[in-house]
């Protein structure tokens, strides 16, 4: 069997991360770099792989089966549409677009084309997210009633010596809490409507160090999110979780779900319920699920591999992409607005 041959947009620190991927896995082939600077000419090069400034120049000279949209967030959907129209598949890094109408732009293009869109959601490929969702899909929370985050953390000094980390918009509202956002919805649901408040107390930027939501579920279920890049904690799902060799794995648990028959913490996948009298009087009984570790970033080029031969559909679709931005924007204009901000889908 001949590998999928993906082309890669955008060779910053997440297109390297794919490209290394790509590289560990033999069904697939790196067909290409598309990439402006210098750095991306050498690092193609290097890889003995065709390279060129233009994106459309590589598609149209590679025919690749696939391309990987890993530039900056204005330029996603323009690219991915490129893409679309040479009846090549797209994986498009999150976030899907900068605003709501744009990422609408895509889910058209995508429905016209019929070329499939996989939008760069990694966690939802961690085999602990996997079982989770089966957990509560299986009805063993019963009715999911509230799940609540804490994604608190500490940024160095030094990560803000880039100008735009300290303006409104690079804050850790629209770069870390779309993780959080997209990861609830995988696992209770659609999101309808956000109340959030922030703070810049701590550092005094123009941009928000501290953020908190309250999320409206559509089955009714309500979530909290607390977020801060200026804690210092362990209570995150990148320390906890051990997704990345970057942080330092801490042994404590980020994400927790209650229902009205039990209730999931993460990442431990730890599942308390009662097995006989239901009553805050009567022993609860814990049990643990061990899943075996598995690189999500692989997991989900795997995945992009068997969209693109048609025999899976994709797990985190451009509406899927559009959702979770939408319900991160909300909690964005709730904090500024202080008013109950809608989740409905423009039209």
């Amino acid at each position: 069997m001949q590998p999928v041959r993906l082309l890669l947009i955008g060779a910053g620190v997440i297109g390297r991360t794919h490209i290394d991927r790509i590289g560990r896995d033999p069904h697939l082939a790196l067909a290409g770099i598309a990439d402006p600077s210098e750095a991306g000419k050498a690092l193609a090069e290097r890889l003995g792989v065709p390279w060129a400034a233009s994106h459309v120049e590589l598609l149209e000279h590679t025919r690749p089966q696939g391309a990987i949209v890993a530039t900056p967030n204005a330029s996603h959907v323009g690219m991915a549409i490129d893409c679309l129209e040479r009846g090549v598949a797209a994986l498009v890094e999150k976030p899907v677009a900068d605003t709501v109408d744009e990422a609408h732009t895509l889910v058209r293009a995508q429905q016209r084309t019929g070329v499939p869109v996989l939008v760069g959601h990694h966690r939802r490929y961690n085999p602990i997210n996997s079982r989770a969702r089966s957990i509560v899909q299986e009805g063993r929370l019963g009715r999911v009633v509230t799940a609540n985050v804490m994604a608190t953390f500490l940024k160095p000094d030094g990560y803000f010596d880039a100008a735009w980390r300290r303006q409104p918009g690079g804050g850790p509202v629209l770069i870390n809490l779309i993780h959080e956002i997209d990861m609830l919805r995988f696992l209770c649901g659609e999101i309808t409507e956000v109340q959030a408040a922030s703070s810049n107390a701590v550092r005094g930027f123009a941009v928000e160090d501290t953020a908190a939501a309250v999320l409206r579920f559509a089955s009714g279920a309500l979530g909290t999110v607390v977020l801060s890049d200026a804690a210092t904690s362990p209570w995150c799902w990148d320390f906890c979780a051990a997704e990345q060799d970057q942080y330092p794995r801490q042994d404590v648990q980020s994400h927790f779900i209650a229902g009205t028959h039990g209730s999931l913490s993460l990442p431990d996948l730890a599942l308390w319920n009662y097995r006989g009298e239901r009553s805050w009087h009567a022993e609860m009984t814990l049990e643990k699920t061990f899943v075996h570790k598995a690189d999500a970033y692989s997991r989900q080029l795997q995945h992009f591999a068997a969209v693109i031969e048609g025999r899976e559909t994709p797990l985190c679709s451009a509406l899927d992409g559009l959702r979770t931005l939408q319900a991160t924007l909300a909690v964005a204009e709730a904090a500024r607005s202080g008013q109950a901000v809608s989740c409905t889908l423009p039209g």
